[in-house]
């Protein structure tokens, strides 16, 4: 699963979506790094199924993990959620108060473009080289236009994107990279927003967070469960080609199960569920462990006030994931939008943040929203 120097992933409609055994160590890098443009969009009907081939892929590997020294804290004063949450996290991470940024800015769902260019700049000018991540204590705003705040923040806003947001966006150059100082080596302050559906569900989401550190994969506990699910909607399962195996990975004391189901149901143990659906149901039977990591590809779950009918991301957090992600304006079916799911989960196993493991598995991340706590790190050894 571990390969030598920075892994290449393969690309949905490409001629390779596989890669070798873990015995193999060969990385994704023969495949291109983008698939023709698909105009599909994630809330078409479902069509028919595809045969695969499930095979593991390879990482470079990665020596070291953000800290709580790496990471500043961004919170808006307007906001009453946003200064709660805000001084929560302070002192459940032991931020250092150098690295707390307060300032006053529209609490709304969507930023313009002429709102967001002075925040931008105060944000990017208030931290020095060593804050390497920020974690986001709000709720709103979750986007700048068809910019989620996340992508916007750390890539910067792209405005010829909301032209057609259809449309192949910026590669993140920290996607499957072996870096833990994303700022230092590509200039990206990577962002979490700390968001849930009030200032109790935040902090309990906080300390799921803190409580994960250091807590899996340890000789002779239980494994606990990865559940990679296919569901009867065929466009918003194109996820299924980047599945893995399923079985258990002994060494890192998880077991991978790949179901074919739309809604798992008494799931026990979860610590990654990554499914798609327009919305999940029976959420409230699923267990999950302190540090879990779920999403569901869909069109709008990025959108934290409208989805449009779809589920928002903020009903894993209701469900007791600590970080999740959606996108926040039409993505269409391209799977480089999303996670890929073999990226979120062997990059979480060597011992990333739940921020660095969601980073590092998007490729095309400007549309997307990173929701949770930032530092869970269940797999790290401290």
């Amino acid at each position: 699963m571990w390969g030598g120097g920075v892994a290449s992933m393969a690309q949905p409609g490409t001629a390779e979506s596989g890669a070798s055994a873990p015995t193999s160590g060969a990385a994704l890098a023969s495949a291109p790094t983008t698939s023709p443009p698909t105009t599909q969009p994630a809330s078409l009907p479902a069509s028919s199924p595809v045969e695969v081939e499930h095979r593991w892929a390879a990482i470079p590997r990665v020596f070291g993990r953000l800290k709580a020294s790496d990471i500043g804290v961004v919170i808006n004063t307007d906001d009453p959620y946003s200064v709660q949450v805000g001084e929560y996290y302070i002192k459940a991470r032991q931020i250092q108060p150098a690295h707390v940024l307060r300032l006053s800015f529209p609490v709304k769902p969507a930023l313009t473009r002429s709102e967001f260019g002075p925040l931008y700049k105060r944000i990017q000018g208030a931290f020095g080289p060593e804050v390497q991540a920020l974690a986001l204590a709000w709720r709103f705003p979750y986007a700048v236009e068809c910019n989620s705040i996340t992508g916007a923040l750390t890539l910067g806003f792209d405005p010829q994107l909301c032209v057609k947001t259809c449309a192949v966006s910026r590669s993140s150059p920290y996607f499957g990279s072996a870096s833990v100082k994303p700022f230092s080596d590509y200039g990206m302050r990577l962002t979490m927003l700390l968001a849930a559906r009030d200032v109790d569900e935040a902090e309990s989401l906080i300390d799921r967070g803190v409580r994960s550190d250091d807590t899996l994969g340890r000789k002779g506990a239980p494994p606990v469960n990865v559940h990679f699910v296919t569901t009867s909607d065929a466009v918003r399962s194109r996820r299924q080609i980047l599945f893995p195996p399923p079985g258990l990975v002994p060494s890192f004391g998880v077991d991978v199960h790949l179901d074919h189901t739309d809604a798992l149901r008494d799931a026990d143990r979860v610590v990654i569920y990554l499914t798609g659906k327009e919305r999940v149901k029976a959420l409230d039977s699923v267990h999950f462990v302190p540090g879990a990591l779920a999403d569901h590809l869909t069109s709008f779950g990025g959108m934290l006030d409208d989805a449009h009918g779809q589920m928002s991301v903020l009903s894993w957090i209701d469900a007791g994931v600590t970080a999740t992600y959606g996108t926040t304006s039409e993505p269409c079916a391209h799977l480089q939008k999303f996670p890929h799911p073999q990226a979120l989960l062997l990059f979480y196993l060597s011992g990333a943040t739940a921020i660095e493991a969601y980073w590092k598995s998007v490729r095309w991340p400007q549309q997307g929203l990173f929701v949770g706590e930032p530092l869970a790190a269940p797999f790290a050894r401290n």
